[in-house]
């Protein structure tokens, strides 16, 4: 046996010791994964599934960077941009995965899970019966469960803090409308009230039609509700601080490691340069929600209402893969006028950060 042993490891010692010279200090890690692959792929053992193995390997990858740098599939990439650019079937609900459960972030209004019931901070357990919390559930396993045609049904299980059974709910799936707007009307002489859920590609023209409906109406007031308002394309989010303030005042910059610094600049396109302004936030109001807040903040425009918002305050930018799949990979940050950051720490990792939102909704 010691003889076979002793046989083994030269005749391993003799196969390494055949690698070309190169291939043994090439310090390019890019070379080094692209070398790993090919190997696998030529000899090992059994068949291998390549596609699966470059996506874990770039998820693995990811996972040390920011909470926000992420890979879509190409199904996920589609189904990110539906809320922003049209519409869909399903039950109406904008959710997170928080450690391996989906969390509801808020019911779309008067959307199916809204009429049955369903709250912001609900968890979804089971769906039909099956449970979907900690087996590895992706986004795109979440859809594939609640999407589907319009007329049938889906029962999810929810878990809510201070029951102690879950609640079963039977939603009927139904088209949901993607409007920028939940509502826009005048709550007392002079005063409007304008919900904005999201900021689409629509925001900015969906909200000015708005606004001179009250306005000829008598406004000289309004508040501007932003909170469950969990961002959106970073255009309408400026095109709507440019609503606001007067022209060359600084919205907010970004700068990265590797992106130089790039101001945004108010225009005189503002219709509501003067008047009195308040904006409303709660823990739900991100990034594009927190671009506008800030910049109205920092040029005390308005007052700022409501509770402290999400803190996501990162620049990502698409990078497009070749099987439409893609990386949201972060490239600067933001800040206000005043150079106040609006990203908050995940310095303790991805589990620690995710937390702080479940803790907010428990404790306040």
């Amino acid at each position: 046996m010691r003889k076979y042993f002793r046989i083994a490891v030269l005749a391993g010692a003799v196969w390494i010791s055949l690698l070309p010279v190169s291939a043994q200090y090439d310090l390019d890690p890019a070379n080094k994964f692209a070398r790993a692959l090919d190997w696998i792929q030529r000899y090992y053992v059994d068949s291998v599934n390549t596609s699966k193995l470059v996506e874990d390997a770039i998820v693995g990858m990811l996972k040390d960077l920011d909470p926000h740098t992420v890979y879509m599939n190409r199904d996920e990439v589609r189904q990110m941009n539906e809320p922003l650019q049209g519409n869909f079937e399903g039950i109406g609900v904008s959710f997170y995965l928080l450690e391996d459960t989906i969390l509801v972030i808020k019911p779309v209004p008067e959307g199916p899970s809204d009429k049955v019931g369903v709250k912001a901070g609900d968890k979804i357990i089971t769906i039909n019966g099956e449970n979907v919390a900690g087996i590895g559930l992706t986004n795109d396993g979440v859809f594939e469960r609640l999407r589907g045609p319009r007329g049938t049904t889906v029962t999810v299980g929810i878990k809510r803090q201070g029951e102690p059974e879950l609640l079963q709910f039977k939603i009927q799936r139904d088209k949901i409308p993607i409007f920028s707007l939940d509502a826009a009307y005048m709550i007392s002489p002079g005063v409007g009230y304008i919900k904005i859920n999201r900021f689409a590609a629509t925001t900015s023209r969906e909200f000015t039609e708005a606004f001179r409906t009250l306005k000829s109406k008598g406004m000289t007031r309004l508040i501007l509700d932003l909170s469950q308002n969990v961002g959106g394309y970073l255009e309408e989010a400026i095109r709507l601080a440019d609503f606001f303030l007067s022209k060359n005042k600084l919205i907010l910059y970004t700068h990265g490691l590797k992106s130089p610094r790039q101001d945004f600049i108010a225009t005189s396109y503002g219709e509501f340069e003067k008047g009195d302004l308040v904006i409303v936030i709660d823990e739900n109001s991100a990034s594009a929600s927190e671009i506008v807040a800030g910049a109205i903040q920092d040029w005390d425009r308005g007052l700022i209402v409501g509770r402290r918002s999400f803190g996501k305050g990162l620049v990502q930018r698409p990078v497009p893969l070749p099987d439409g799949s893609l990386i949201r990979l972060t490239v600067a940050r933001y800040y206000t006028p005043t150079g106040r950051s609006i990203q908050k720490p995940y310095k303790d990792g991805i589990d620690a950060y995710e937390q702080d939102l479940i803790k907010r909704y428990q404790h306040g």
